[in-house]
């Protein structure tokens, strides 16, 4: 008789564990409570971001979740774009940094070259040339649309790998080998809660033992009139501050103090600036890092105007128009972990906190945590 697995979850981490326990002889039930996934999953840039992924195991997990994404595009026909990434330099110390990171990763094997202003104007004219000492251009990155993505995941595993999605159903209790959702008992050889920001939900006293801390964001989508091709998603200085695979440039410190002292609300907003483009030439703008428990629902008003102001000072935005804006929710450890996995009941386990990385990491993560226990 064929394994069992129900997954817990609807969102990037839940549908990367299920492709995984698919892969491997199980029949998968995946458990979802809303209709369709609506958490953080959708509410991102789409960025499969290997350059923010530290040299070794980490940056190894984001290319092969980038070429599963790539793969499950290729299946179904979902469009993505290899745009790269542009992190740009308008200060002597942002310039600094990105030196010492190019040779960094140009020792790491990484696919980077240090771009002069000249050739940014030739290539990306949106960005701005006043002030522009250079950038770093990265070819690792991929751009999704995660509004399509996410949904395609699960139609893609639904259709080919045979997954059973039951939507708009909540798990009430989770025991061994079963879970329940209303009246409906549902039975499995083994359980994986990949329940996001739900933390509270199943297994509170799991999570309130451990490192982890929700992180608000928030979000902007804009349009541009002539709808201009961007060419590639553009990062601000203040984005060298935010990836864990920029803590060794010796420089840092100076550009933190530097910010600190200059834009201390970008500090205590957690705001770094970048953007990416999607299919129809909407444009993703972000973001913001608000840790806490419990946040005020409502969208401030004040941080989106600070991202905007940021974000004329590196593109020729002037006459982009904001079409929506919104907030997602997210956990994230607070140790340095990049994800917490544990068997927490017998063949019962919890995978989450994978903070602002799930589309980046989670492909990656899901085979090298799930393969050796199936």
């Amino acid at each position: 008789m064929k394994k069992s697995a129900i997954v817990v979850g609807a969102g990037i981490v839940g549908l990367a564990a299920a492709r995984v326990l698919s892969i491997n002889g199980y029949a998968v039930t995946v458990i979802e409570k809303t209709q369709r996934a609506v958490g953080a999953s959708i509410r991102n840039f789409g960025m499969i971001w290997p350059i923010g992924q530290p040299d070794g195991e980490l940056y190894q997990l984001a290319k092969n979740s980038s070429q599963i994404w790539k793969d499950i595009c290729a299946s179904t026909g979902m469009w993505f774009n290899q745009s790269g990434s542009l992190h740009v330099a308008y200060s002597n110390e942002e310039w600094i940094v990105l030196n010492e990171l190019f040779a960094q990763f140009e020792k790491e094997g990484r696919p980077i070259r240090l771009l002069t202003p000249h050739q940014i104007s030739a290539k990306y004219p949106l960005v701005k040339q006043h002030n522009l000492l250079g950038g770093l251009y990265s070819n690792d990155e991929m751009i999704v649309d995660p509004r399509i993505a996410v949904a395609r995941v699960s139609d893609y595993l639904a259709t080919v790998a045979g997954v059973q999605f039951l939507w708009n159903h909540t798990v009430q209790e989770v025991g061994v080998g079963y879970v329940k959702s209303g009246n409906k008992i549902i039975e499995a050889d083994k359980i994986f809660i990949c329940s996001g920001q739900e933390i509270e939900t199943l297994f509170p006293e799991t999570f309130s033992a451990l490192p982890i801390v929700k992180c608000k964001l928030q979000m902007m989508r804009l349009h541009s009139p002539n709808n201009l091709p961007v060419g590639t998603s553009v990062c601000g200085g203040l984005s060298l501050l935010h990836y864990s695979s920029f803590k060794n440039a010796p420089s840092l410190k100076l550009l933190h103090k530097k910010v600190f002292s200059e834009m201390p609300e970008y500090i205590k907003y957690g705001i770094h600036v970048m953007i990416s483009q999607h299919e129809l030439g909407e444009i993703t703008l972000g973001d913001s890092h608000e840790y806490g428990f419990t946040f005020d629902p409502f969208d401030d008003h004040y941080i989106n105007k600070l991202i905007i102001n940021y974000l004329h000072g590196f593109m020729q935005a002037s006459d982009w128009v904001i079409n929506a804006t919104w907030n997602g929710v997210y956990p994230k450890m607070t140790d340095g972990s990049s994800w917490y996995f544990n068997q927490v009941l017998q063949d019962i386990y919890v995978l989450n906190g994978l903070g602002g990385a799930g589309m980046t990491l989670s492909f990656g993560v899901a085979e090298k945590l799930i393969v050796p226990i199936c």
